[in-house]
């Protein structure tokens, strides 16, 4: 049987093959081989036809998707992606990723994601209500707080998970916590919106403290991609911490600050969320920046512009650093990437990176986004958790039980990188293995006690 190319999906999936086959989980536990091929079919894909009417009266039409993959942990769990760009390909590999990624939080949740090729910008406020209420309309029929809820994703923020959820109460008259990324005043969590970004910092605060013992974001230079809400709050989180953040971008170019400047500040970066909530373009901030600290490049992204680096943080999209990339941040003195979007870096890209980690005690060590960016997911499972229950959690329980959960991720990624290395070498353990290892085992044992492979 041939099947359709689907070639972000096929990529997630040959990365999780090629660390199982370089380790020793197959010769240790030979019978999670067999889950493999299991754990990577969707136990089920929905796709509908989402019908609406725009401003002006025209019948519009758009592709829905719910891709529910795994749930042997839990409820399904995953973001909804409204994008032009989205497909079935791209949101089996996010809810692919989704699986191990939610494992690694330590709560109990499984995998899925979700979307529409629908594209919010240039859209009314009433338009994306239509479309949001018209998206649910069939969405609703699938989910619900035992079984799959849905959280943002690029394009979908909290005005949309209003929308969304008000359809759904509506639809289903029931108020239940089936969508995360709430409103506080109707079920939502403290910390929700800075989640991703500031556990992407907590999981690099470990890292560096494990390379180098004592040492910290202070005096740091990082570098940054994206200016959405994970850049932001993790651009924010590094400048509290005492580094420097020196660029930011978006999907038409990039800015990057002049290396005797202090990098961007907070009040910077207020001004970049002011236009990013709008759904504008980063280039219209040229000329209101100070003249001679920033400067913009049309149509780039900032890893071979930004000159010598301590820390790279892609925030933005898949596949956001190529192999000449990661070159140039080797070249650039960069000795930690982690990922604040999903699957950042190319396979060319983490080639260089694990070759780094391995020539050289002080190479580049590299974090992916399944284990780096989890803290999004984890505060949408603490919102779970506080729905379920009917109470609030105060803005220091959620952060404290957020850095918790970082913590304990990244000793988990460590310490299985390390049981199931198959490498003869001092250098730093592959946060790759350790993760990817570690979010599959967790799910395989718990489809094999389930029955769902044997």
């Amino acid at each position: 049987m041939v099947l359709p190319s689907e070639p972000e999906f096929e990529q997630a999936y040959n990365e999780l093959l090629l660390t199982l086959e370089n380790s020793t989980l197959f010769e240790k536990k030979p019978h999670l081989k067999r889950a493999l091929a299991v754990v990577s079919i969707p136990e089920r894909v929905i796709q509908f036809r989402v019908v609406w009417q725009d401003d002006a009266g025209n019948l519009q039409v758009n592709r829905g998707f719910r891709v529910q993959f795994n749930s042997a942990l839990g409820p399904y769990k995953g973001g909804l992606r409204f994008h032009p760009t989205v497909n079935l390909s791209i949101l089996k590999f996010l809810g692919y990723e989704q699986i191990f990624k939610n494992a690694l939080t330590g709560l109990a949740m499984g995998g899925g994601k979700g979307g529409a090729d629908f594209d919010p910008k240039g859209k009314s406020d009433n338009e994306i209500r239509k479309f949001c209420e018209a998206f649910m309309r069939e969405l609703s029929r699938h989910i619900g707080p035992d079984t799959d809820v849905p959280a943002g994703d690029i394009g979908v923020g909290g005005r949309e998970i209003g929308y969304l959820f008000g359809a759904y109460r509506r639809y289903r008259n029931a108020f239940e916590g089936v969508l995360t990324g709430k409103g506080i005043t109707w079920g939502g969590s403290l910390i929700r919106p800075e989640a991703t970004g500031y556990g992407l910092i907590y999981y690099v605060e470990q890292m560096i403290g494990y390379a180098n013992p004592g040492d910290s974001f202070a005096g740091k230079t990082v570098a940054i991609s994206g200016s959405g809400n994970v850049a932001q709050f993790a651009a924010l989180k590094v400048i509290e911490l005492g580094g420097k953040v020196v660029s930011l971008s978006d999907s038409k170019g990039v800015f990057v600050t002049s290396s005797e400047s202090e990098g961007f500040t907070p009040e910077e970066i207020s001004e970049i969320a002011s236009i990013k909530l709008l759904h504008k373009e980063l280039a219209i901030l040229d000329s209101k920046f100070k003249p001679g600290k920033f400067r913009y490049i049309e149509g780039a992204r900032p890893w071979t512009h930004v000159g010598a680096v301590d820390i790279a943080l892609p925030c933005a999209t898949q596949n956001e650093v190529s192999g000449e990339e990661a070159v140039a941040l080797a070249s650039a003195g960069c000795k930690f990437v982690a990922e604040g979007s999903n699957m950042g870096s190319t396979m060319e890209a983490i080639d260089v990176f694990e070759s780094e980690r391995i020539k050289s005690p002080g190479g580049i060590w590299y974090a992916p986004g399944k284990a780096a960016n989890c803290g999004g997911v984890a505060v949408s499972g603490l919102e779970m958790a506080q729905n379920s229950a009917r109470v609030a959690w105060t803005r220091e329980e959620v952060d404290a039980k957020l850095k918790d959960i970082m913590v304990t991720c990244f000793q988990n990624c460590v310490n299985t990188a390390i049981a199931y290395s198959s490498e003869k070498t001092d250098s730093l353990p592959s946060l790759v293995k350790g993760a990817n290892i570690a979010g599959f085992v967790k799910v395989a044992e718990a489809m094999l006690d389930q029955g769902d492979f044997y």
